[in-house]
């Protein structure tokens, strides 16, 4: 059955044999692991995935693939295909269905989505052993950067907050059907215990106050932060961690950030002393 000639939404399917089988053996799987596939695209990952896993769901946002999935897949007992938007997947549903408290997630992520997958991925980190994606080579190194470097940015610590991540090797524009302008790369996630993840609620307040930090890429921080919490209470802030009134966002590691954030609530929340009339 032919194939369409090109992808429909941005997709560029992994056709090299050798990447495909290099990365199936970079995952931390094991034999009774339920994973979740994002875009199963022509099927390819999803029989590897199969063979070391005890099923697989491979979702397919288009419905003519979806179909071609199935058909080529039905004589596959642990594989189902869903045909489903990964942004509209409910994951704890998933694996409550799969009578399991969490699985691994998989994907070849199209490059103009794969913030709002990782956003929507991550409010159900509680259900998700590890992760892996192929992704666009800047947007891993953006995942896996540390502080100080110019990659270091507000997606960095929305993904660290609850994951440790792994650059594990560059795929060329080649290894992909059709080929894509930029080179690709595979991200590990090992996710945190939940016992070291923060409340859903600090977590939320946090990565508002880093994307306030990360506001404007060329300002400083006190910049960022002076229209919102007053330049005076910032400097003040700063200083007290001994950091220097011009450091910029990128340079601060996570728990910088969130002391900063408490010093700053605390500022805000000390009552001023009454003056005399």
């Amino acid at each position: 059955m032919p194939h369409p000639s090109r992808p429909k939404l941005g997709q560029h399917f992994l056709r090299d044999r050798r990447f495909q089988q290099r990365i199936v053996a970079s995952l931390a799987l094991q034999s009774q692991d339920l994973v979740c596939e994002i875009g199963a695209g022509r099927g390819a990952m999803t029989e590897l995935l199969a063979m070391r896993a005890q099923q697989v769901v491979a979702l397919e946002i288009d419905p003519e693939l979806a179909r071609r999935l199935e058909q080529k897949l039905a004589n596959k007992p642990n594989i189902e295909v869903l045909e489903a938007d990964i942004l509209r997947v409910d994951l704890a549903s998933l694996c409550r269905r799969y009578q399991r408290e969490r699985c691994y997630v998989f994907g070849n992520l199209p490059y103009y989505i794969t913030s709002p997958i990782l956003n929507h991925l991550l409010v159900y980190a509680a259900c998700i052993q590890s992760m892996a994606f192929v992704v666009q080579r800047e947007v891993a190194e953006r995942l896996t950067a540390v502080p100080g470097s110019r990659s270091f940015g507000y997606l960095t610590v929305l993904t660290q907050l609850v994951a440790s991540t792994h650059l594990e090797f560059g795929i060329p524009p080649g290894a992909f059907s059709p080929s894509p302008k930029v080179d690709s790369a595979l991200v590990t996630f090992q996710m945190k215990p939940d016992s070291i993840r923060l409340p859903a609620e600090e977590r939320k307040a946090l990565l508002e106050f880093v994307k306030l930090c990360f506001a404007h890429k060329r300002k400083n921080l006190l910049n960022n932060l002076a229209p919102v919490y007053m330049r005076a209470r910032v400097a003040t802030e700063l200083a007290a961690h001994g950091l220097p009134q011009t450091i910029r966002a990128e340079q601060l590691t996570i728990e910088q950030f969130q002391k900063l954030l408490a010093g700053l609530k605390l500022i805000e929340t000390t009552p001023h002393p009454a003056h005399d009339g």
